[in-house]
């Protein structure tokens, strides 16, 4: 049974019953004789039905849409209010004739007529005795037939097998009322107050989920008694229907997993899917395939994504593993496999390309070129590794960008710094949730060609954690006998990296595992001079600034003279980083300026930049003089370039204690042990008594005690300060050095030569002294480096002695 909707004449649609009409109340026996002895016309206008049968005493709501029906109702509800109901053969028929319509139906009475806002009229009528139409006599401007009355064959009050039947059909009733979620329990209320049977068997007929032509066999049926027999008949297969699907409802209820629960999930999805005009999953499996079939792979390759589609097309879609199936062939489709960009060989177009973004880095641009020749005389060369370290800010990364343009390849970069697992390079297996390819893979996914330039930003701060160790995870990345199979755990096969260009970055090799480091071609990218500098920020520093703020080269001109200020004055850096802070600072002085119309200079001078950036704050490393014994310059190496720092030492009455200050390491301070003994060994040919180092301590302090230092090159210039103290002689005046010591006296090379002489011209330093091992690496330097600047190469202390002391003595010289 169902609830009684409305009925719409054109468009099937149902509306609710208006809750705010007239209650009508249920046919009584007394109603029902009445109605039987009332006469019917002779022609009746015709209102044919789409969707439903109206049974005699039912009272059902009708929206009428189509213009006979209106005009029908209109003019029936005028006159006598009685009008003629039967249903359409076919409800699809729009405007139904004669042969289109049953010959049986029901007298109704028009009880209320509603227009509605949508131009639509809605009637509620109520049937009262059956009828057949013998003849119809018109069907402009409606249907209009002639009928005759039938007569309903009702069985005798004391019948007891009908009054079985009506008993059976009232409970049956209760019982579907009972067991249907859909029908409110009023409608049980109804039924209990239900004296009439005939009405009963109507009423029920009326409301049973049945087909038209079902509800048409019982309304055409003259027995009463066999019509509450059929009707009875298909209340017992509902019931049985809703029993069943009951039944099953608390099965499912019961024994519903979390699975299947995901799985009725998944199939409302594919239907909301489906119903959105999104693909199925059968449609993303197929679309997969076809895509395959664009993709350049070889064999090999082919066979084993065949294997894992067909794996896939096996899977349950609602199981976890099917999402990760899906995610791992998607990966395979997305991959660049076998597809490379076409490289541009035209070496000069290279060569303006790398000159016009970054200034000097000759050796790097050198090898780019020479890769690019040997490139375009043979096609199937594997792509070198290079690795470019050096400090801070002198453009290792941005060069990556310049390569590939030149190269006319697609760029990537992956930052490795503070990297400490494994998986992050080559990937988790499938197994896990969550698991994804490595770095390596998903940057060749974006890049979308297998040929790109990938850089490797700070290769040298990869760290060790417990899932591993990333620095070993790279020796198969970076090998080139080895890369040309990379196996990423997620893909489970082997991926061609040897067309891939790494260019790695690096501030210090030592960090660097030693097989990691032998794989790499490394390319020294030293600090910048002065000069470099001035042009640097000249040609790309301040038009950068100057664009990012939205000014143009006229709002602010910085000439040479104040760049240079700038550099001296506020930077102390191997790179151009802070020296590109500080830009921004005078750009935004313009801006600021431009913005409240107020008078500024467009050429700075050095009272702007002073009233900019403040006094200048790195006027600390400039050289000192010589007036004090036991004070020397020295020459060291940072992470950040080259920098000067002085060696001091003083003589206080003791017993030969010797103290070393100035926050050194281990191997530092051995250099000063060194020194000291090596002079106690030979204190003979500096004219020294043997008991003077029993009779004062000596005291060794490095300034800038919050910066931590070590390494052997200040060797050299801890024992020159210790000689000059104890012979109280002048040091070589604007001389710095730089060198290893031995016991015996002898001077060794040291490392960072490059850095340590712009250290030295920033300083203002006229002559260096270095290891002769050490000439080398001077050769290799520009001269326009050098210019300037005087070497002195010593490969014993007796030399650096010679060369760094004078033979005049100190102002004040103590008497030892």
């Amino acid at each position: 049974m169902r609830k009684p909707n409305f009925i719409s004449l054109d468009s099937l649609s149902l509306q609710d019953f208006d809750e705010n009409s007239e209650l009508i109340p249920l046919m009584t026996p007394e109603d029902e004789e009445q109605i039987n002895n009332e006469s019917l016309p002779e022609s009746l206008p015709i209102l044919p039905l789409r969707n439903t049968v109206l049974f005699p005493g039912v009272v059902i709501p009708i929206t009428a849409g189509r213009d006979k029906s209106i005009k029908l109702i209109s003019e029936a509800n005028k006159a006598g209010k009685i009008i003629g109901v039967v249903a359409q053969k076919n409800e699809d028929v729009e405007d139904p004739g004669a042969s289109d319509i049953y010959k049986t139906g029901t007298v109704a009475r028009i009880l209320k007529v509603l227009k509605m806002p949508d131009g639509n009229t809605t009637i509620i009528i109520q049937g009262k005795k059956r009828f057949k139409i013998t003849e119809v006599v018109q069907e402009t401007p409606y249907l209009s037939a002639v009928i005759t009355d039938l007569e309903e064959a009702k069985p005798a009050a004391d019948n007891a097998e009908f009054k079985a039947i009506i008993d059976s059909i009232k409970e049956l009733s209760l019982e579907i009322i009972k067991q249907s979620p859909n029908i409110p329990t009023e409608a049980s209320f109804a039924i209990k107050n239900i004296e009439s049977n005939s009405f009963l068997i109507n009423f029920v007929s009326s409301n049973m989920n049945l087909k038209v032509a079902e509800k048409q066999e019982l309304l055409q049926m003259n027995d009463l008694k066999e019509r509450a027999l059929a009707t009875l008949k298909y209340m017992n297969l509902e019931y049985k229907k809703l029993e069943l699907k009951n039944d099953i409802q608390l099965k499912v209820q019961s024994d519903m997993s979390q699975q299947q629960r995901e799985y009725f999930l998944q199939q409302q999805m594919k239907t909301i899917q489906e119903e959105l005009g999104g693909a199925s999953f059968d449609e993303e499996i197929e679309e997969m395939a076809e895509r395959a079939k664009a993709k350049k792979w070889d064999e090999k390759i082919s066979e084993h994504f065949d294997k894992e589609l067909s794996k896939l097309r096996r899977m349950n879609p609602q199981v976890a593993e099917y999402s990760i199936q899906r995610n791992y062939l998607d990966l395979f489709l997305d991959l660049p496999w076998n597809e490379f960009s076409k490289d541009k060989f035209d070496l000069k177009r290279a060569m303006r390309i790398l000159d016009r973004d970054h200034f000097g880095l000759d050796d790097v641009k050198k090898r780019i070129i020479e890769y690019l020749a040997v490139l375009k005389l043979r096609n199937d060369m594997k792509s070198p590794i290079l690795c470019l370290y050096g400090p801070p800010g002198v453009g290792k990364t941005s060069l990556g960008k310049s390569v590939a343009e030149a190269l006319g390849r697609e760029y990537v970069r992956i930052s490795l710094g503070g990297l400490r697992d494994e998986s992050e390079i080559r990937g988790h297996r499938k197994t896990y949730i969550g698991a994804m390819p490595g770095r390596i893979i998903q940057s060749l996914k974006k890049a979308g060609t297998s040929n790109p330039v990938f850089v490797l930003d700070e290769i040298d701060k990869l760290s060790v954690g417990n899932q591993g160790d990333p620095s070993s995870a790279m020796l198969e990345v970076l090998d080139p006998e080895q890369n040309g199979e990379f196996y990423d755990n997620f893909l489970e096969m082997g991926y061609d990296l040897s067309k891939v260009m790494f260019l790695a970055t690096a501030n210090s090799l030592n960090t660097i595992q030693p097989a990691l480091l032998d794989r790499m071609e490394i390319i020294n990218v030293t600090g910048y001079t002065i000069e470099e500098k001035v042009e640097i920020a000249k040609r790309h520093l301040l038009p950068k600034q100057l664009k990012e703020h939205g000014l143009d080269g006229k709002a602010l001109k910085i000439g040479k003279t104040q760049l240079e200020k700038i550099i001296e004055g506020y930077t102390r850096e191997s790179g151009v980083r802070g020296l590109e802070q500080q830009l921004a600072k005078m750009v935004r002085y313009a801006a600021k300026n431009i913005a409240m119309e107020e008078e500024y200079n467009i050429k700075i001078t050095n009272d702007d930049v002073v009233e900019v950036l403040g006094s200048p704050k790195l006027e600390r490393d400039k050289y000192e003089n010589n007036n004090t014994a036991g004070v020397v310059t020295g020459l060291a190496w940072t992470r950040v370039g080259g920098d000067i720092l002085f060696i001091e030492s003083i003589l206080s009455k003791g017993k030969g204690n010797l103290s070393i200050t100035g926050n050194l390491g281990k191997v530092m301070k051995e250099s000063a042990t060194i020194a000291m003994e090596y002079i106690k060994s030979n204190a003979d040919e500096f004219g020294l008594s043997p008991d003077i180092f029993d009779k004062y301590n000596v005291h060794i302090h490095v300034p800038e005690g919050a910066t931590p230092k070590d390494g052997p090159s200040a060797g050299v210039t801890m024992l020159t300060s210790l000689v000059s103290l104890f012979t109280q002689r002048k040091v070589k005046k604007s001389l710095a050095m730089t060198g290893e010591i031995t016991l015996r006296g002898k001077v060794l090379p040291v490392g960072g030569i490059k850095e340590k002489i712009l250290a030295a011209k920033r300083a203002r330093i006229k002559e260096i002294l270095l290891s002769t091992d050490n000439k080398r690496d001077v050769d290799e330097i520009k001269q326009e480096y050098l210019s300037g600047l005087t070497f002195h190469y010593v490969s014993d202390m007796s030399e650096v002695l010679q060369i760094a002391l004078t033979k005049q003595k100190v102002k004040n010289a103590k008497k030892l």
